[in-house]
C-alpha cells in the first residue's frame, strides 16, 4: 500500500482551488517527483502507488488537475476555459505554492506526459528530469493508430461502436460495453481492474466536463478541442534527462511516442511487454526498478 501521505491541501488557483498531497519531506536531499495525471479530466488516483518513492527518499506530490477530483469543478465552464495553456499554468502555480522551482523531475502519464514534456520545452530553470509515460507525440498520430488497433478487434465490436459514433448514442450501454473491449486490451490488461485504477474511471465518468470537452466520449473516439494539438513540435527543446516509458499492448503505440525518442536529446525508451497503458499496474516490480535506475542514476 502507498505511504500515508505527510500533507494534503489545496493551493490558491486564480479564483480556483488545486488539490494536492506530499509524501516524504521536502528536505532538498533530493529533488520532489511531480506526478501530472492522464485525462484531460482524469485524477490522480490510479498514480498514487507512486507515493512508495518517497521510502527511497524521493518525495512524491499528486495533484488532481483543475476540474476534477479535490480540486474545483467547473461543469458550466465553456469549451474554450479548457485549454493547454490553463493546465500549464495550474502546474507553474503549483510549483510556486509547493516552493518546488529550485529542484524537481515531472512523471507525466499519457495527457499527463504531453503536458509535462511541453514545460519541460520551455527549459525552467529548476526541473531535473522528465518521466513521459505512455503518451503520444500527437493526437493527429494518437486517432491515426486508433485505427490501427480498432481494426484488430472483432469486426462485430467495431461495428457497434461505428454504429454509436455515427449516430452520436456513446452514452449507451451498448457502446459502453464494446468500448470494454478496447479498453480490456490496450488500457489495462489486469482483471480485475486495481482498485485504485477503477475509481480513477469512476471519477471520469461522474464527472466527464473536462474528459468529454477536450477529449471526447472514449479514448479511441477524440472528437474534443485537441483532436489536431500536440507537442512534437516543442520536444526538441528538451534540456534534461528523458525517460520514455510504453507498454508494448499500449494505445500509445510506438508510432505515437516515436518523435520523442527522435527528437528529444538526451532520452531513453523503456517497452514493457507484459502491458499497456499502465506499466505502474501491469508490471509494477520493473516499472519500480526502472524508475529508480533512472532516478538514481541521471538526476
Amino acid at each position: 500500500m502507498p505511504r500515508t501521505p505527510d500533507a494534503k491541501g489545496h493551493v490558491p488557483f486564480g479564483e480556483h482551488r488545486t488539490w494536492y498531497r506530499r509524501t516524504g519531506e521536502l528536505t532538498g536531499a533530493r529533488p520532489a517527483l511531480v506526478v501530472l495525471h492522464g485525462g484531460p479530466g482524469s485524477t490522480h488516483d490510479y498514480l498514487v502507488g507512486l507515493a512508495d518513492l518517497a521510502d527511497e527518499g524521493w518525495p512524491v506530490i499528486h495533484y488532481d488537475q483543475l476540474g476534477n477530483g479535490g480540486s474545483t469543478h467547473l461543469p458550466h465552464a465553456p469549451a474554450g476555459f479548457w485549454t493547454p495553456r490553463l493546465f500549464l499554468d495550474e502546474l507553474d502555480n503549483l510549483l510556486d505554492a509547493l516552493g518546488l522551482r529550485d529542484g524537481y523531475v515531472l512523471f507525466g502519464q499519457s495527457w499527463g506526459g504531453m503536458l509535462a514534456a511541453l514545460h519541460a520545452s520551455a527549459r525552467p530553470a529548476g526541473l531535473r528530469g522528465l518521466v513521459i509515460a505512455n503518451a503520444p507525440a500527437s493526437y493527429p498520430l494518437w486517432l491515426s493508430e486508433m485505427r490501427v488497433l480498432r481494426d484488430r478487434l472483432p469486426p462485430e465490436i467495431d461495428e457497434v461502436l461505428l454504429k454509436h459514433e455515427a449516430a452520436g448514442t456513446t452514452d449507451s450501454r451498448e457502446y459502453f460495453d464494446a468500448m470494454m473491449v478496447f479498453y480490456s486490451r490496450h488500457v489495462c490488461r489486469l482483471d480485475p481492474w486495481p482498485r485504485e485504477f477503477a475509481a480513477t474511471f469512476l471519477e471520469i465518468y461522474n464527472n466527464p466536463t473536462v474528459y468529454y470537452t477536450m477529449n471526447g466520449p472514449s479514448e479511441f473516439h477524440v472528437i474534443g478541442t485537441l483532436r489536431d494539438w500536440g507537442v512534437e513540435d516543442r520536444v526538441a527543446d528538451i534540456a534534461v534527462p528523458t525517460l520514455l516509458l510504453s507498454g508494448r499492448h499500449d494505445e500509445a503505440t510506438p508510432a505515437t511516442v516515436q518523435p520523442y525518442f527522435d527528437r528529444i536529446p538526451d532520452v531513453r525508451w523503456e517497452i514493457f511487454e507484459n502491458s499497456s497503458h499502465t506499466p505502474h499496474l501491469e508490471e509494477p516490480d520493473r516499472f519500480r526498478r526502472v524508475l529508480l535506475d533512472y532516478l538514481e542514476e541521471r538526476v
